[in-house]
C-alpha cells in the first residue's frame, strides 16, 4: 500500500519496553529515492534529542493506532550514536549507525536494501566487513530532509509547473513512488503525481526538480483525488498516460512478511 509521508509524521514510535517518541521528519536517499531513516523526537525517559531510526529496526506497524513498533529497547535507542539532524548526514554517520545496531550496509549492492528489496529482508542479516565505499571516508552527503525538499520547484521543459508538497511511499519497501506536486500557484489549481525517477535532474542548490514534461502534459494528466488512496488502477492509467514502464511489473510484490519478534536486549 502507498502512504503519505505527511500522514506518517503523526505516528508514535514504540520500543519493546515502552514509547520512544514521535516521528518529526524523514531522511531521503537522493540516489535511490528511498526513506532511509525516520527522525524521531525523544522525550520523557530520554534526555531531549532526535534519533535516527531505520525501517530495518521495525518489528511491526499498527496503522490503526498509528504506531511503529521497533525490535529495539529504549536503552538501545538512548545510547545510539548522536547525530545533528539539522546538519547534513554523511555516509560516515550511517556507518556508525550500522555498526552500533549490527545491521548490514545497504549501499554497494544492487538491491534497494543491500541484497534485499525491502528492509525486513535486511534485518536478519549480520554486520559485515567495511564495504570499502570511498564515500564512507570522504563524508559524502546523500541524504535529504523530506521537510527541506518540500517546497522545491518543479521545472518543466518550458516553465515551472508547481512545487513539491508531499511524498507517497511504499509501506513495504519505503521507496518514494511519487512526488505530490501542488500546481495551484501556477494556474492549474490541482495536485498531481509524478515519479521522482522521471526527473532528469535535481538541483539541490537551486531547490528545483527538473522534468522532461511540459505544462500542457501536466495539465492533461489523469486527475488524482488527494482524499483517496493511490491504487493500482490509478497507477496503471498514470503510467500509460506518460508511456513509462510500470515499476510493479519488474518488481512484483512478494507475499506479506511475518512480523519479527524482538531478539534480546541488544535490539
Amino acid at each position: 500500500m502507498l502512504r503519505s509521508l505527511k500522514d506518517l509524521e503523526t505516528y508514535t514510535v514504540a520500543a519493546t519496553d515502552g514509547d520512544v517518541g514521535g516521528v518529526v521528519n524523514f531522511l531521503l536517499d537522493d540516489q535511490r529515492w528511498v526513506v532511509r531513516y525516520l527522525v524521531v523526537a525523544t522525550g520523557g525517559f530520554f534526555a531531549s534529542r532526535e534519533a535516527l531510526i531505520s525501517p530495518v529496526s521495525f518489528r511491526a506497524t499498527d496503522w490503526a493506532t498509528q504506531r511503529f513498533h521497533l525490535a529495539l529497547t529504549r536503552d538501545k535507542i538512548r545510547d545510539s550514536p548522536g547525530v545533528d539532524t539539522q546538519a547534513p548526514v554523511s555516509r560516515q554517520h550511517e556507518l556508525d549507525q550500522s555498526r552500533y545496531y549490527g545491521y548490514p550496509y545497504y549501499w554497494g549492492s544492487s538491491g534497494v536494501w543491500g541484497v534485499a528489496s525491502e528492509p525486513a529482508g535486511m534485518a536478519s542479516g549480520t554486520f559485515g566487513a567495511d564495504p570499502g565505499v570511498p564515500a564512507a571516508r570522504t563524508g559524502d552527503v546523500h541524504l535529504r530532509s523530506a521537510k527541506e525538499v518540500r517546497g522545491y520547484h518543479i521545472q518543466g521543459k518550458d516553465e515551472i509547473i508547481g512545487h513539491v508538497e508531499d511524498f507517497i511511499v511504499d509501506e513495504r519497501t519505503w521507496e518514494v513512488r511519487y512526488l505530490v506536486i501542488d500546481t495551484s500557484n501556477w494556474g492549474f489549481g490541482e495536485k498531481v503525481l509524478v515519479s521522482p525517477l522521471w526527473a532528469t535532474e535535481v538541483s539541490w542548490a537551486e531547490r528545483k526538480v527538473h522534468l522532461a514534461l511540459t505544462r500542457q502534459q501536466i495539465r492533461d494528466c489523469p486527475k488524482w483525488d488527494p482524499g483517496a488512496a493511490v491504487n493500482r488502477a490509478y497507477e496503471t492509467v498514470l503510467y500509460d498516460y506518460y508511456g513509462r514502464p510500470a515499476y510493479w511489473e519488474s518488481n512484483p510484490e512478494p507475499p506479506a512478511p511475518v512480523d519479527r519478534e524482538p531478539s534480546g536486549s541488544a535490539r
